[in-house]
C-alpha cells in the first residue's frame, strides 16, 4: 500500500536507475515502527509520457509536484537478493495471477465448495481447474481475442442462446436465435483451422 510514509520514502529518492526508455527503478529499505528489522523495498517509475498503459499509481502527497505527477509508480516488499530489476520482472510475470485467482472464485466456485473430506474437496478443485483449462482453451482457439473474457461474459455471448431443433424432411436443423449481425460471428467461431498434431523428436 502507498502510505504515507513508502511515499515520503519515494519523495526523498534521487537516484534512479534507468531500465528502458520511460522505466527506472530503485531499491530502498524501509522498517515501520511495529516492524524488528527492515525489509527491502524495490520501487519502480514509469513516465506517463512514454507508457500512457503503465500501471501503478501517482502519488496522492504530491499532485502538484513537477516530477511526480509525470509518474506511475509501484512498488515491492521482497526478500528475495536478486537485483531489483530482476525482481521488478519476476513479480510483472505474476501480475495477471491474481485475475486468475478472482475468476476462478467467481466464475468456477473454487471457493464456494466445502465438503466433509479431503479427497472430495480435492476432486471438486480438480473440476474446477479442468472446466477452466477447458474455457482457456475454448478462448485461445476458438474465440482468439486479444482480451480474455470472463465465464460469466461468455456465457451470455456465446452459450445462453435460445435454440430449438427442427425436423425439415428427413434432416433435424437446429434454429439458434440471433441477430443478424451476431449470425456471420457466431459460425466463424469454428471456421478457424485448428492444428493439433504433436511433433515427437527423440535424441
Amino acid at each position: 500500500k502507498f502510505t504515507h510514509p513508502v511515499q515520503h520514502l519515494i519523495d526523498k529518492q534521487d537516484t534512479w536507475l534507468m531500465v528502458d526508455e520511460g522505466i527506472e527503478i530503485c531499491d530502498k529499505h524501509y522498517q515501520r515502527k511495529t516492524w524488528d528489522k527492515q525489509r527491502r523495498l524495490v520501487i519502480v517509475r514509469q513516465k506517463i509520457a512514454n507508457r500512457p498503459n503503465a500501471t501503478g499509481r501517482t502519488l496522492s502527497l504530491f499532485p502538484e509536484d513537477e516530477i511526480h505527477r509525470n509518474y506511475r509508480y509501484s512498488a515491492y516488499f521482497t526478500n528475495n537478493e536478486f537485483a531489483a530489476t530482476d525482481v521488478w520482472r519476476m513479480y510483472r510475470q505474476r501480475g495477471d495471477a491474481e485475475n486468475r485467482i478472482k475468476e476462478l472464485k467467481a466464475d468456477f466456485g473454487a471457493e464456494s465448495f466445502n465438503l466433509k473430506g479431503f479427497y472430495p474437496t480435492e476432486a471438486a478443485l480438480i473440476f474446477s481447474m479442468i472446466a477452466y483449462n477447458l474455457m482457456s482453451i475454448f478462448r485461445i482457439f476458438v474465440l482468439q481475442k486479444k482480451t480474455q473474457k470472463t465465464l460469466s461474459t461468455l456465457r451470455y455471448r456465446t452459450f445462453a442462446i435460445g435454440a430449438y431443433f427442427e425436423r425439415v424432411g428427413h434432416t433435424l436443423k437446429l434454429k439458434i436465435a440471433l441477430t443478424k449481425k451476431r449470425r456471420k460471428w457466431f459460425r466463424g467461431l469454428w471456421d478457424y483451422p485448428i492444428d493439433l498434431q504433436m511433433k515427437i523428436s527423440t535424441a
